[in-house]
């Protein structure tokens, strides 16, 4: 696990508008997650009409729901939300790779930049120390969206 995130420049949020596609499986640490995204966006000023938040069942669902969120609203960034936990199988490990390409594909279509907030855990303690736990991916998903938020708004001038 790499605890050497960077260091996020401060963004005011206030003008920017959100697509969040979250799954609905490992509902509990989702939704933790989820909250945790909204939290640090607020924090940064976007205001919540600005966000919008769609669910669906499984993490391979995210992508085709930030497309259509994309193609629909136009918002300035995207985030695609879930939680793969390793079990008897590498399973969550194809589909963490099948969703993290599918995500860049539709930022790289739409020209909307896309965080992949899909946790790829190999136990559930380890998803559980990123969801809700010591490690707050939530909080680094919003930065990260809201940076690149910026950056598209500086580089479509």
């Amino acid at each position: 696990m790499s605890l050497d995130a960077p260091q996020h420049l401060p963004v005011n949020g206030a003008a920017f508008s959100v697509g969040i596609a979250a799954s609905r499986f490992n509902a509990a640490m989702v939704d933790v997650l989820l909250a945790r995204v909204i939290a640090g966006l607020k924090a940064a000023g976007v205001k919540e009409k600005r966000i919008t938040v769609v669910r669906v069942p499984g993490a391979h669902e995210v992508p085709w729901a930030v497309q259509a969120l994309a193609l629909r609203d136009k918002p300035d960034v995207l985030i695609g939300l879930g939680v793969l936990i390793g079990g008897d199988t590498n399973h969550h490990e194809m589909v963490g790779d099948s969703v993290s390409h599918a995500l860049q594909r539709v930022s790289l279509d739409t020209r909307r930049p896309v965080i992949n907030g899909v946790i790829v855990a190999n136990t559930r303690a380890q998803a559980e120390a990123r969801t809700r736990g010591k490690i707050d991916r939530g909080a680094e998903f919003a930065a990260a969206a809201l940076e690149m938020a910026a950056l598209k708004k500086q580089l479509s001038k």
